[in-house]
Protein backbone atom coordinates (compact mmCIF):
# COMPACT_ATOMS: atom_id res chain seq x y z
CA UNK A 1 0.00 0.00 0.00
CA UNK A 2 1.58 3.61 -1.09
CA UNK A 3 1.55 6.71 0.82
CA UNK A 4 -0.40 8.10 -1.66
CA UNK A 5 -3.63 5.42 -1.00
CA UNK A 6 -3.01 5.48 3.05
CA UNK A 7 -3.05 9.01 3.38
CA UNK A 8 -6.28 9.03 0.42
CA UNK A 9 -7.83 6.59 2.57
CA UNK A 10 -7.63 8.75 5.57
CA UNK A 11 -8.90 11.93 3.35
CA UNK A 12 -11.86 9.82 3.06
CA UNK A 13 -12.41 8.79 6.29
CA UNK A 14 -11.95 12.77 7.62
CA UNK A 15 -14.20 14.36 4.55
CA UNK A 16 -16.88 11.67 5.39
CA UNK A 17 -17.40 13.14 9.10
CA UNK A 18 -16.92 16.65 8.68
CA UNK A 19 -19.85 18.35 6.49
CA UNK A 20 -21.60 20.58 7.87
CA UNK A 21 -18.69 21.91 10.38
CA UNK A 22 -17.95 25.00 7.68
CA UNK A 23 -17.37 27.78 10.27
CA UNK A 24 -14.78 25.78 13.07
CA UNK A 25 -11.03 26.87 13.14
CA UNK A 26 -8.23 24.59 14.12
CA UNK A 27 -8.56 22.45 16.91
CA UNK A 28 -7.58 19.13 18.23
CA UNK A 29 -10.97 18.43 19.38
CA UNK A 30 -12.59 19.26 15.86
CA UNK A 31 -13.60 15.93 15.24
CA UNK A 32 -14.79 15.67 18.52
CA UNK A 33 -19.27 15.15 17.87
CA UNK A 34 -19.15 14.97 14.39
CA UNK A 35 -16.32 11.69 14.47
CA UNK A 36 -15.07 10.49 17.77
CA UNK A 37 -13.68 7.78 16.94
CA UNK A 38 -11.34 9.78 14.12
CA UNK A 39 -8.25 8.97 15.83
CA UNK A 40 -9.07 5.17 16.19
CA UNK A 41 -10.07 4.37 13.13
CA UNK A 42 -6.74 6.05 11.40
CA UNK A 43 -4.22 4.25 13.78
CA UNK A 44 -6.09 1.04 12.42
CA UNK A 45 -5.32 2.07 9.00
CA UNK A 46 -1.95 3.12 9.31
CA UNK A 47 -1.07 -0.12 11.64
CA UNK A 48 -2.54 -2.37 9.31
CA UNK A 49 0.05 -0.70 6.56
CA UNK A 50 2.82 -0.39 8.83
CA UNK A 51 2.81 -4.39 9.01
CA UNK A 52 2.85 -4.66 5.10
CA UNK A 53 5.76 -1.60 5.17
CA UNK A 54 8.14 -0.78 7.78
CA UNK A 55 8.97 2.37 6.17
CA UNK A 56 5.91 3.75 6.24
CA UNK A 57 6.04 5.90 8.79
CA UNK A 58 8.86 7.94 7.16
CA UNK A 59 7.18 8.06 4.21
CA UNK A 60 3.49 9.93 5.43
CA UNK A 61 6.34 12.58 7.11
CA UNK A 62 7.69 13.28 3.78
CA UNK A 63 3.94 12.95 2.39
CA UNK A 64 2.86 15.89 5.07
CA UNK A 65 6.07 18.06 4.77
CA UNK A 66 5.50 18.57 0.87
CA UNK A 67 2.12 18.83 1.32
CA UNK A 68 2.58 21.92 3.57
CA UNK A 69 5.83 23.59 1.91
CA UNK A 70 3.77 24.13 -1.52
CA UNK A 71 1.08 26.95 -0.92
CA UNK A 72 0.46 25.20 2.57
CA UNK A 73 -1.36 22.60 4.39
CA UNK A 74 -4.42 21.66 1.86
CA UNK A 75 -4.15 18.72 0.51
CA UNK A 76 -2.76 19.89 -2.76
CA UNK A 77 -0.52 17.30 -2.98
CA UNK A 78 -3.10 14.75 -3.62
CA UNK A 79 -5.35 16.57 -6.42
CA UNK A 80 -4.51 14.23 -9.71
CA UNK A 81 -3.45 16.28 -13.76
CA UNK A 82 -6.96 18.03 -14.18
CA UNK A 83 -8.40 20.78 -16.52
CA UNK A 84 -6.26 23.91 -14.64
CA UNK A 85 -4.20 21.64 -11.90
CA UNK A 86 -0.92 20.53 -12.34
CA UNK A 87 -0.28 18.00 -9.93
CA UNK A 88 2.42 18.33 -7.65
CA UNK A 89 2.52 14.53 -7.23
CA UNK A 90 4.83 14.61 -11.37
CA UNK A 91 -1.92 13.90 6.49
CA UNK A 92 -1.13 15.01 9.43
CA UNK A 93 -2.95 12.29 11.80
CA UNK A 94 -1.14 9.86 10.10
CA UNK A 95 1.87 11.14 11.20
CA UNK A 96 1.42 11.54 14.60
CA UNK A 97 0.54 8.24 15.18
CA UNK A 98 3.13 6.31 13.10
CA UNK A 99 6.04 8.83 15.02
CA UNK A 100 4.34 7.53 18.27
CA UNK A 101 4.05 3.73 17.12
CA UNK A 102 7.68 3.85 16.49
CA UNK A 103 8.79 5.38 19.92
CA UNK A 104 8.77 8.67 19.28
CA UNK A 105 6.86 11.61 20.85
CA UNK A 106 2.81 12.59 20.30
CA UNK A 107 1.14 15.90 20.37
CA UNK A 108 -1.81 17.64 19.94
CA UNK A 109 -2.73 17.37 16.27
CA UNK A 110 -4.75 20.44 14.84
CA UNK A 111 -7.92 19.25 12.96
CA UNK A 112 -10.22 21.06 10.22
CA UNK A 113 -8.43 21.89 7.60
CA UNK A 114 -9.88 22.19 4.24
CA UNK A 115 -9.03 21.11 1.15
CA UNK A 116 -7.50 23.15 -2.06
CA UNK A 117 -9.55 23.82 -4.97
CA UNK A 118 -6.16 23.87 -7.11
CA UNK A 119 -2.03 22.59 -7.28
CA UNK A 120 1.13 23.94 -7.95
CA UNK A 121 3.73 21.79 -9.25
CA UNK A 122 5.87 25.07 -9.69
CA UNK A 123 5.49 25.33 -6.15
CA UNK A 124 7.41 22.46 -5.20
CA UNK A 125 10.76 24.15 -5.34
CA UNK A 126 10.08 25.17 -2.05
CA UNK A 127 10.54 22.13 -0.76
CA UNK A 128 14.12 20.96 0.61
CA UNK A 129 16.41 19.84 -1.85
CA UNK A 130 19.03 16.75 -0.75
CA UNK A 131 21.82 18.43 -2.04
CA UNK A 132 21.48 21.64 -0.73
CA UNK A 133 23.36 23.85 1.36
CA UNK A 134 22.46 25.35 4.97
CA UNK A 135 21.77 28.59 3.94
CA UNK A 136 19.21 27.30 1.34
CA UNK A 137 17.37 25.06 3.55
CA UNK A 138 17.56 28.17 6.20
CA UNK A 139 15.54 30.28 4.11
CA UNK A 140 13.12 28.07 2.50
CA UNK A 141 12.10 27.08 6.44
CA UNK A 142 12.01 31.08 6.87
CA UNK A 143 9.66 31.86 3.52
CA UNK A 144 7.37 29.02 5.29
CA UNK A 145 7.41 30.81 8.29
CA UNK A 146 9.97 28.67 10.62
CA UNK A 147 13.11 29.06 12.34
CA UNK A 148 16.06 27.08 13.24
CA UNK A 149 14.66 24.95 15.57
CA UNK A 150 12.06 23.68 14.01
CA UNK A 151 14.56 23.18 10.86
CA UNK A 152 16.88 21.06 12.52
CA UNK A 153 13.83 19.15 14.82
CA UNK A 154 11.74 18.62 12.14
CA UNK A 155 15.21 16.70 10.13
CA UNK A 156 15.27 14.71 12.99
CA UNK A 157 12.65 12.57 10.86
CA UNK A 158 15.35 11.20 9.16
CA UNK A 159 15.89 9.08 13.08
CA UNK A 160 13.89 6.26 10.65
CA UNK A 161 13.71 6.08 6.83
CA UNK A 162 15.51 5.07 3.95
CA UNK A 163 17.30 7.05 1.01
CA UNK A 164 18.30 5.97 -2.19
CA UNK A 165 22.06 5.85 -3.11
CA UNK A 166 21.02 8.52 -6.08
CA UNK A 167 20.67 11.31 -3.38
CA UNK A 168 23.68 10.95 -1.97
CA UNK A 169 26.23 9.50 -4.30
CA UNK A 170 27.61 13.00 -5.03
CA UNK A 171 29.19 12.76 -1.21
CA UNK A 172 31.36 9.69 -2.15
CA UNK A 173 33.18 10.08 -5.26
CA UNK A 174 32.92 13.48 -6.47
CA UNK A 175 31.72 16.24 -4.27
CA UNK A 176 31.18 19.70 -5.55
CA UNK A 177 33.18 18.21 -7.99
CA UNK A 178 36.32 18.23 -6.67
CA UNK A 179 36.66 14.55 -7.77
CA UNK A 180 37.08 13.90 -3.85
CA UNK A 181 34.42 12.88 -1.44
CA UNK A 182 32.79 14.93 1.15
CA UNK A 183 35.62 15.87 3.41
CA UNK A 184 32.64 15.91 6.45
CA UNK A 185 32.48 12.02 5.92
CA UNK A 186 33.73 10.00 9.09
CA UNK A 187 35.94 7.45 6.66
CA UNK A 188 34.91 4.14 8.35
CA UNK A 189 31.36 5.49 7.16
CA UNK A 190 32.21 6.52 3.59
CA UNK A 191 34.25 3.24 2.85
CA UNK A 192 30.30 1.70 3.92
CA UNK A 193 28.38 3.64 1.97
CA UNK A 194 31.06 3.07 -1.52
CA UNK A 195 30.24 -0.96 -0.71
CA UNK A 196 26.62 -0.46 -0.95
CA UNK A 197 26.54 2.53 -3.64
CA UNK A 198 29.62 1.73 -6.18
CA UNK A 199 30.43 4.59 -8.33
CA UNK A 200 27.95 4.32 -11.20
CA UNK A 201 25.97 1.67 -9.39
CA UNK A 202 22.49 1.17 -8.88
CA UNK A 203 20.85 4.65 -7.91
CA UNK A 204 17.65 3.31 -6.31
CA UNK A 205 19.26 0.86 -3.72
CA UNK A 206 18.31 1.93 -0.24
CA UNK A 207 20.25 2.92 2.93
CA UNK A 208 19.25 3.57 6.42
CA UNK A 209 18.98 7.32 7.00
CA UNK A 210 19.78 6.29 10.50
CA UNK A 211 22.61 3.44 10.57
CA UNK A 212 22.17 2.66 14.32
CA UNK A 213 18.22 2.50 15.01
CA UNK A 214 17.17 1.70 11.64
CA UNK A 215 13.31 1.61 12.62
CA UNK A 216 13.21 3.49 15.92
CA UNK A 217 12.69 6.95 16.22
CA UNK A 218 14.93 8.30 18.67
CA UNK A 219 17.79 11.10 19.03
CA UNK A 220 20.36 9.45 17.81
CA UNK A 221 19.79 10.62 14.22
CA UNK A 222 21.92 13.65 16.57
CA UNK A 223 24.93 11.33 17.68
CA UNK A 224 25.44 10.45 13.91
CA UNK A 225 25.39 14.44 13.01
CA UNK A 226 27.82 14.82 15.62
CA UNK A 227 30.48 11.80 14.43
CA UNK A 228 30.38 12.55 11.05
CA UNK A 229 27.70 9.82 9.85
CA UNK A 230 24.72 11.86 8.43
CA UNK A 231 23.68 10.41 5.30
CA UNK A 232 22.28 13.11 3.12
CA UNK A 233 24.18 16.48 2.40
CA UNK A 234 21.65 18.49 4.61
CA UNK A 235 21.58 16.26 7.66
CA UNK A 236 25.41 16.79 8.05
CA UNK A 237 25.31 20.78 6.75
CA UNK A 238 23.42 20.88 10.47
CA UNK A 239 26.40 20.35 12.06
CA UNK A 240 29.22 20.54 10.01
CA UNK A 241 28.02 24.15 8.93
CA UNK A 242 28.74 26.75 11.15
CA UNK A 243 25.75 28.59 12.45
CA UNK A 244 22.84 28.38 15.10
CA UNK A 245 21.90 24.86 14.00
CA UNK A 246 25.12 23.29 15.70
CA UNK A 247 24.18 23.99 19.04
CA UNK A 248 20.67 23.15 18.60
CA UNK A 249 21.94 19.43 17.21
CA UNK A 250 23.68 19.41 20.20
CA UNK A 251 20.91 19.93 22.74
CA UNK A 252 18.67 17.64 20.90
CA UNK A 253 21.87 14.91 21.09
CA UNK A 254 22.19 15.32 24.77
CA UNK A 255 18.50 15.18 25.34
CA UNK A 256 15.90 12.83 23.90
CA UNK A 257 12.91 14.52 25.82
CA UNK A 258 14.39 17.77 24.47
CA UNK A 259 14.25 16.69 20.95
CA UNK A 260 10.55 14.78 21.17
CA UNK A 261 9.17 17.66 22.68
CA UNK A 262 10.33 20.75 20.05
CA UNK A 263 9.45 18.17 17.18
CA UNK A 264 6.05 17.90 18.33
CA UNK A 265 5.75 21.85 18.39
CA UNK A 266 7.70 22.04 14.77
CA UNK A 267 5.05 19.25 13.48
CA UNK A 268 2.66 21.85 14.79
CA UNK A 269 4.26 24.77 13.66
CA UNK A 270 4.57 23.09 9.99
CA UNK A 271 1.02 22.32 9.83
CA UNK A 272 -0.08 25.47 10.66
CA UNK A 273 1.47 27.07 7.38
CA UNK A 274 -0.90 28.33 4.98
CA UNK A 275 -4.30 26.76 6.19
CA UNK A 276 -7.70 26.93 5.02
CA UNK A 277 -10.31 26.78 7.08
CA UNK A 278 -14.51 28.05 7.30
CA UNK A 279 -15.74 28.56 3.56
CA UNK A 280 -11.81 28.82 2.10
CA UNK A 281 -11.15 26.13 0.33
CA UNK A 282 -13.80 22.86 0.24
CA UNK A 283 -14.14 19.44 1.81
CA UNK A 284 -13.45 17.04 -1.49
CA UNK A 285 -15.42 14.01 -1.86
CA UNK A 286 -12.90 12.29 -3.90
CA UNK A 287 -9.89 13.27 -2.32
CA UNK A 288 -7.50 13.15 -5.82
CA UNK A 289 -10.34 15.76 -7.61
CA UNK A 290 -12.06 18.88 -6.72
CA UNK A 291 -15.65 18.65 -6.12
Amino acid sequence: MSSFSIAGAIFVLVITSVLGNVNAQLSSTFYSTTCPNVTSIVRGVVEQAQQNDIRIGAKLIRVHFHDCFVNGCDGSIMLDNADGIDSEKDAAIASQILVSENGGPTWEVQLGRRDSRTANRAGTTAIPGFNESLDQLSQKFRDAGLDSTDLVALSGAHTFGRARCSTFVHRLYNFSGTGNPDPTIEAGYLETLRQTCPQNGNGDTLNDLDQSTRDAFDNNYFTNLQNNRGLLQTDQVLFSTSGDTVAIVNRFANSQSDFFDSFGQSMINMGNIGVLTGTNGEIRTNCRRVN
